[in-house]
């Protein structure tokens, strides 16, 4: 999915100009005649990046410039003017501006800009969800959740996180069961207070006694100083047990008696510590069979499936994944340096059917990998080889019929009948041989290149081919590109 660019420019020339230029390098641009207009689409959202003129008559730049950072403080603007000079760009970049350039500007300028601010942008965004996470503000206007299942969770989290009632979160691993405990503890009156995780599966039997309640010095051989439970230091705030269907049966006697006491015995304490502790546990598994099968006491199953939160799988809420995706790019940019603007529309509809076996978490180690691996502006199906094998690839020689009859789009439509393949290149000589692969590809991306006029970013994102690698190819083909660029 294309970024959405406004440019807010009075000059009509000036905004046709910049919208080719955009509509050129693969974004959805808007235009607006004037501020006030300008500030009316903001309100409808969906913007990534505005390009602002400064010099406009009735509310100029710098005033809509004050406004747009009033609305939108992380929405990063570039402002544009046809005066350069150095209090201009002071003025600006104090106002809030990622970037500055003179008009015209060349259609390389634009593009570097833009994508600056696209990273300004995702460190802006990794930085404030970093902030909120330590913070324990994270909450459910954080979380990706529009497909209905999702949206019956935050409904549910956000009822639970009114009072203290013991709550159950159910689900496969992967599916973000600590998030949602993380945001049910922000949407309550704990909120703030001290958020401690315990993975009841991680912690050695031996240990898990001390782990949760605590010790005192010598209590034990290696207790060489006081130790202080999950329990003491959740005290105020919410315990997190995770994987709670993994602890080991005489714990959870001893876990029982510490909910209903509201008390814990330290290892070798000679009386019990008072705790105030909100209690949140999740499973992977089905603890009512664990009962049955005599591995989970159904005292304690009792206790803590007061109300339960049951997360779905990443295959019943498919509707969220672009959204996902998106989310990972922009982390990912910033965790590793990178610029890439989103997936393809082929490569997004893949992802979207994929049977995510490990949920959101394979899902987001597969982003990871992609963003990586990735050296153009969009990841391809190229960047997500464990699971491109689902789809036709373009070294396929079997054509893309368009659906419903609709006409195909030029590198990609056939003839059936005819010896070319796609968009007219040939794919038998002359004496009605295949011809090689090789012969074939170099005609293909010639094809391509001529097509969508020399726009190497474009060509790379229809055939489905990193810029470097088409870059490359061309080098090898000795291909001409520069004669098939139109001039901005």
């Amino acid at each position: 999915m294309a970024k959405t660019i406004l440019v807010i420019d009075d000059d009509p020339t000036q905004r046709r100009l910049m919208q080719a230029v955009l509509e050129r390098q693969g974004h959805h641009a808007e235009t607006a005649e004037s501020g006030e207009d300008g500030l009316a689409r903001l309100k409808r959202g969906g913007v990534d990046v505005i390009l602002l003129d400064l010099v406009m008559p009735g509310m100029d730049g710098m005033e809509t410039l004050d406004a747009i950072k009033a609305r939108a403080p992380d929405l990063p603007v570039i402002v544009l003017t046809a005066h350069g000079g150095i209090e201009t760009v002071v003025k600006a970049m104090r106002g809030g501006a990622v970037d500055f350039f003179v008009k015209p500007a060349s259609p390389e300028r634009i593009a570097v800009s833009i994508r600056n601010a696209f990273k300004v942008k995702d460190l802006s965004s990794e930085v404030t969800r970093l902030k909120r996470t330590q913070s324990g503000e994270l909450g459910f206007s954080d979380m990706i959740a529009n497909a209905p299942p999702m949206r019956q969770v935050v409904r549910l989290g956000e009822r639970a996180a009114k009072s203290n009632i013991p709550i159950l979160i159910l689900g496969e691993s992967g599916v973000g069961k600590e998030l949602v405990a993380r945001s049910i503890m922000a949407a309550s009156d704990r909120a703030g207070r001290p958020f401690v995780t315990v993975n009841c599966g991680a912690i050695p039997e031996n240990l898990v006694e001390s782990i949760l309640f605590g010790h005192e010095k010598g209590a034990f051989t290696g207790a060489v100083s006081k130790h202080m439970g999950k329990f003491q230091e959740a005290d105020g705030g919410t315990l997190f047990l995770d994987e709670i269907g993994e602890l080991p049966l005489d714990m959870q006697v001893k876990l029982l008696r510490a909910l209903q006491e509201g008390e814990v015995d330290p290892v070798g304490g000679k009386r019990p510590v008072k705790v105030d502790v909100r209690i949140i546990s999740a499973t992977n598994r089905d603890l009512a069979e664990q009962v049955k099968a005599g591995h989970f006491r159904e005292d304690l199953f009792y206790r803590l499936n007061v109300f339960p939160i049951e997360v779905p799988s990443l295959r019943e809420r498919r509707a969220d994944i672009p959204a996902l995706v998106r989310h990972f790019i922009a982390r990912f940019n910033a965790q590793e340096g990178k610029a890439v603007i989103d997936a393809t529309g082929e490569t997004m509809d893949l992802l979207a059917r994929y049977d995510w076996k490990g949920n959101v978490r394979q899902l987001e180690n597969a982003v990871f990998r992609a963003v990586v691996l990735c050296d153009g502006d969009y990841l391809t199906l190229e960047d997500f080889p464990q699971i491109s094998g689902m789809a036709p690839t373009l070294a396929d020689p079997a054509p893309v019929a368009a659906p419903g009859g609709a006409p195909a789009e030029p590198a990609m439509a056939a003839d059936a009948d005819a010896d070319t393949g796609p968009g007219g290149v040939d794919i038998t000589d002359a004496g009605g041989h295949l011809r090689s692969l090789e012969a074939i590809e170099r005609d293909l991306i010639a094809y391509a290149i001529e097509t969508y006029s020399g726009r190497m970013a474009e060509v790379a994102r229809r055939l489905g081919v990193g810029r470097s690698t088409l870059y490359r190819k061309v080098r090898e083909y000795d291909l001409d590109v520069d004669n098939f660029r139109e001039a901005v």
